[in-house]
């Protein structure tokens, strides 16, 4: 009995090290996009800095747009696992923007930084539309003609019905 006791303590305490080895007391974190954005585009010199320039200081840019400039677009972006109590959802921890516009000879002529106090709130609007139907609107009774165009599209049956009424 004791041996027995004594083997199902160790088991038990066996399971928890091992569930309690694989939590973190970190949170993780994932992040998208250039690191350090803001510092980053504080290098960048409006009608100064050129295409190169850009690219060396940025890297690559997530989106280019191809109009009369070019418009190259980065983004920063850092999520963060919450705690436990809300039972893994991800919080947002920061969100930048850099639109950087060029111009044909390659030089940087405007460039707008967006951080996450910029960004909108959308509020949906959860009201709902009542529809009506009647029966004498336009499409019932558009819908009605085209109904009959499809089930006799050369009138015949009409035609035959007022002959049996002229032959009663």
């Amino acid at each position: 009995m004791f041996t027995y006791s004594l083997m199902y303590r160790y088991f038990l305490i066996i399971i928890t090290l091992t569930i309690l080895s694989n939590c973190s007391l970190k949170k993780a974190i994932n992040h998208h996009g250039v690191h350090f954005l803001e510092k980053k585009q504080e290098n960048l010199i409006v009608n100064t800095s050129n295409k190169n320039d850009v690219a060396t200081v940025l890297g690559s840019p997530l989106t280019k747009s191809k109009f009369d400039n070019d418009l190259w677009i980065y983004i920063e972006r850092k999520e963060s696992n919450s705690g436990l109590l809300k039972l893994g959802k991800s919080q947002l921890i920061k969100n930048d923007v850099l639109i950087v516009e060029i111009d044909n000879y390659g030089i940087l002529i405007n460039k707008i930084f967006y951080n996450m106090d910029d960004m909108n709130d959308i509020k949906l609007v959860e009201a709902t539309t009542n529809t009506e139907f009647k029966k004498n609107s336009f499409i019932y009774n558009f819908l009605s003609s085209m109904r009959q165009k499809i089930n006799d599209p050369l009138g015949t049956r009409a035609k035959k019905r007022r002959e049996i009424i002229k032959q009663r």
